[in-house]
């Protein structure tokens, strides 16, 4: 993989012409006292580096004559070590990482200035650490009291984000690979879900079981918290707590997948527990699952990205109509948005190191347009929360609806002749 992120520093100092970028590693997390949360890279950071430690800094300068990429690292010191584990060093992050140049993080202040002096602008995305903010607005500030001196110098600051989540909206073939093994794995573990799941068992029962393969099959853990809700709970967007004894007629809504090699899936699927639909469950599913299919076929290189919600919401829209939730015309319905009662998110976002990946949806009032090797999730959903207020001149709810909640969600690569579901494994 070095080669690719070596590609990749290549690809966006082309890019940055005369500018110098600079990029944080993630801060620590503290999960209580002196407890820190297992540490993830911050994902642009890991994208240029794979460099997967923490208190380090990335620059990259295409305009110095000897250092085009260089790393601020932790040095190596035995008696740290022992206690958090190895440590890359200055060395190592020019013999295993690729740096051309390689310093202590304590020397920060002391050498960033030399790779900013001579660089027109200085890419850099004001992020959460507010104290390394102020620390290149600082750099920047005292090269611009000096500039009318020099006449060289960075005249303004522009998010490094706008030009490298471009980069990263596209997958190449080793990205991919990681992604479709997070996907194997997920798919895995919620067919296994879908076996174990019987009225009587508790929500997190089924969480500790998918989460057990994820770490088995060697994934780095959940993709983000693991939603698995029963009865009324489907009905929470975001319900995490997993704490209900499952109910003979219930469905369970299980929103879970895990992520490797840092790239993650996920993928949503509703089933009755008992192994048996209501009529009132698989009318809603039935919907559900056809809006699904409509949006997957609008996944299509050249398409805009609006595509393929507009078309789940108008097939979730005429099934509402059909069975009497919803009352009008449908065109009517749409552009009054009566339906977000019922269905109240956006159809898919894009998918990769993050699980809501970075890369923009719309230029303007003009949409992305879909192009091969981006990955995007497709997840329409009905949710008939008990006790919902209808929207303005729709009919009152029957309660033989109420608590009913599914979501379908896959995992979609766009393809040079069309797509590839990578979570197909999972029935629906």
């Amino acid at each position: 993989m070095q080669a690719e992120y070596s590609q990749r520093r290549e690809q966006l100092m082309a890019k940055i012409g005369n500018g110098t970028a600079i990029f944080r590693s993630a801060p620590m997390a503290v999960m209580h006292n002196d407890v820190e949360y297992n540490f993830r890279q911050d994902s642009d950071f890991f994208y240029l580096t794979g460099f997967d430690e923490p208190e380090a800094v990335a620059v990259l300068a295409p305009h110095h004559t000897e250092h085009r990429f260089i790393l601020f690292v932790r040095p190596k010191e035995r008696e740290k070590e022992v206690w958090t584990g190895y440590r890359c060093g200055v060395e190592g992050a020019k013999e295993i990482y690729g740096a051309d140049e390689a310093y202590p993080i304590t020397e920060l202040d002391e050498k960033l200035p030399q790779y900013l002096e001579k660089a027109d602008k200085i890419y850099y995305r004001l992020g959460r650490d507010r104290n390394f903010n102020e620390k290149v607005l600082h750099h920047w500030q005292r090269l611009m009291a000096t500039y009318p001196k020099r006449g060289t110098g960075p005249i303004a600051i522009e998010d490094a984000g706008v030009i490298l989540h471009s980069m990263r909206l596209v997958k190449s073939q080793a990205e991919l690979e990681l992604m479709r093994q997070a996907a194997a794995i997920s798919v895995e573990a919620h067919n296994y879900a879908q076996e174990i799941a019987s009225p009587g068992r508790y929500e997190y029962e089924i969480q500790a079981e998918m989460e057990r393969i994820f770490r088995l099959r060697g994934g780095t853990g959940v993709a983000y918290p693991s939603i698995v809700a029963s009865g009324d709970n489907a009905c929470i967007l975001h319900y995490i707590e997993n704490t209900r004894q499952m109910q003979d007629g219930d469905l369970l809504l299980i929103d879970a997948a895990c992520a490797y090699g840092y790239y993650n899936s996920d993928i949503t699927r509703t089933f009755p527990v008992n192994g048996k639909f209501t009529g009132e469950q698989k009318a809603l599913y039935d919907i559900v699952l056809e809006a699904q299919k409509q949006a997957i076929a609008q996944v299509q290189p050249g398409n805009p990205y609006s595509a393929f919600h507009d078309t789940a919401v108008r097939v979730l829209t005429e099934g509402l109509v059909e069975l009497g939730i919803l009352q009008g015309q449908i065109d009517d319905l749409i552009k009054e948005e009566k339906y977000k009662p019922f269905y109240m998110h956006r159809t898919g976002h894009w998918l990769g190191l993050d699980v809501h990946d970075v890369g923009v949806y719309q230029h303007g009032d003009s949409p992305q347009i879909l192009q091969p090797g981006q990955v995007l999730t497709v997840e329409p959903g009905l949710y008939i929360v008990p006790q919902t207020q209808p929207a303005e001149g729709q009919p009152a709810i029957d309660p033989r609806w109420e608590g009913i909640g599914i979501r379908i969600e896959d995992d979609v690569l766009v393809t040079e002749t069309g797509h590839e579901i990578l979570t197909a494994g999972v029935p629906k």
